[in-house]
């Protein structure tokens, strides 16, 4: 999604990340909706820069020329200020509304179907989502359920200017098996069917062509069954889905993997060049992949330190805290278990976390106690209790848990944790810790 594209400028450059937000807040919802709203072409917006001492900017509507003009003298002063950023501003700032068009691609898990949407130069947002259901609202647990027909998608805004409808079609269809009409490789049900969900007639005939064409292309001997539909009312994925394959690199990979998905792609779609179609290939679906339990060497654990996101980094390695009711997992109510982030090694459960009212992850208990090492923290004027994994810092112990179940509260940085839904468990090399669900 765009959020992760934007850099920290300060001065002049904020103010025109302002502008091309138009007021709206930075956020993945945020930007995508602002991209649709101004898309159509009866409302084509233009940002006009000024530099008032609040950095409030003026958003006015005018002709597709004044629109280009007003965007070139932004870049302009950008310019002249020093602070122009090639890849930021042409993605964020120097683009017309009038190019912007929207798509929905359901292609099985939207982890995957996401990491490839925006990954693709010319797509400026992509949004997991669920549609299609029959109720009203929907939450990866409903969804899971199978009761209520959403899919899992993904809401794609695209500059046409940049990548057409046809190319984008190709990147879909290449991270897909179009012929499964129960689900995609490992992950079955009716959430996980394929359809594409268009917005105008123009995409509807657009879209029809592309399916002819690899129907007629020989690749599969059966027929497809990616459905094209025209747009309904989706729901925004819960934030922990959103840019998955960012998160939790290391998983989403695995995942991929281990789901057949990253197999039956280079068997079928990549022994050529990315995004043409080409003649059938055996069908192989990978077996590597899932989390098999080892012993790290000291050596291991410091190489893959070095390799984390500076956040994570921060909390694991320099014994940093995330801020409370501003991490990944801290209101998580879903099934599943909270493993490692470098070795993998499942630490805790959904059955033993609780709303502890902190702002933070909180266990009364870990799933395996022997891996947990508690140490004595004194750089407080109050000791605490500090929770260690073989990896690193994970957070501290309390002595406010409930009652009934020993009365600790483990309080976790999310960052040192990766969530395995329920779900995915038995996939992704986890099948033995389903018995805690039981």
């Amino acid at each position: 999604m765009i959020k992760n594209n934007i850099k920290t400028h300060s001065g002049f450059a904020a103010l025109a990340v302002v502008a091309v937000l138009a007021l709206v807040s930075v956020s993945a919802v945020a930007v995508h909706e602002y991209r649709a709203q101004k898309s159509s072409p009866d409302r084509m917006a233009e940002v006009a820069l000024t530099e008032e001492t609040e950095g409030q900017m003026e958003v006015s509507v005018g002709s597709a020329e004044e629109i280009d003009t007003k965007l070139a003298n932004i870049k302009s002063q950008l310019e002249g200020a020093g602070l122009y950023d090639e890849a930021f501003v042409e993605t964020n700032v120097i683009r017309n509304p009038a190019n912007m068009k929207e798509i929905i691609f359901a292609g099985g898990c939207f982890w995957c179907t996401e990491a490839y949407m925006q990954e693709t130069a010319g797509v400026t947002s992509a949004v997991s989502v669920y549609i299609g259901g029959s109720e009203e609202t929907a939450t990866y647990k409903q969804v899971s359920s199978k009761n209520t027909n959403h899919r899992e998608a993904v809401k794609v805004d695209y500059d046409v200017s940049e990548i057409t409808l046809p190319e984008l079609l190709e990147v879909y269809w290449s991270h897909i098996d179009p012929t499964d009409a129960g689900g995609q490789f490992a992950d079955r049900g009716p959430q996980y069917e394929t359809a594409i969900y268009y917005y105008t007639e123009d995409q509807r005939e657009i879209i029809e062509a592309s399916k002819k064409a690899l129907e007629e292309s020989g690749l599969f001997d059966e027929p497809t069954a990616t459905e094209i539909l025209p747009y309904v009312p989706y729901y925004v994925a819960e934030e922990y889905h959103q840019d998955y394959y960012q998160k939790a690199s290391g998983h989403y990979e695995r995942y991929k993997k281990a789901s057949g998905r990253a197999g039956f792609i280079e068997d079928n779609w990549a022994k050529e060049a990315a995004l043409q179609f080409f003649n059938e290939q055996e069908n192989q679906q990978s077996t590597e992949g899932k989390y098999q339990e080892r012993e790290w060497t000291q050596a291991e654990i410091e190489a893959a330190q070095a390799e984390l996101p500076a956040d994570v980094y921060h909390v694991v390695v320099e014994e940093g805290t995330e801020r409370a009711y501003q991490n990944a997992y801290w209101d998580n109510k879903e099934a599943g278990i909270y493993v490692d982030v470098i070795t993998g090694k499942p630490l805790y459960s959904s059955t033993h976390k609780y709303d502890s009212g902190t702002g933070w992850p909180s266990f009364y208990q870990g799933i395996d106690e022997n891996d947990l090492v508690l140490v004595a923290d004194y750089k407080l004027a109050v000791p605490r209790v500090e929770v260690r994994s073989q990896s690193g810092h994970l957070g501290h112990v309390f002595d406010d848990g409930p009652a009934q179940y020993g009365g600790k509260r483990h309080c976790i940085n999310s960052l040192a944790l990766n969530f395995i839904p329920k779900e995915e468990m038995e996939v992704l090399g986890y099948g033995e810790y389903t018995y805690l669900f039981e």
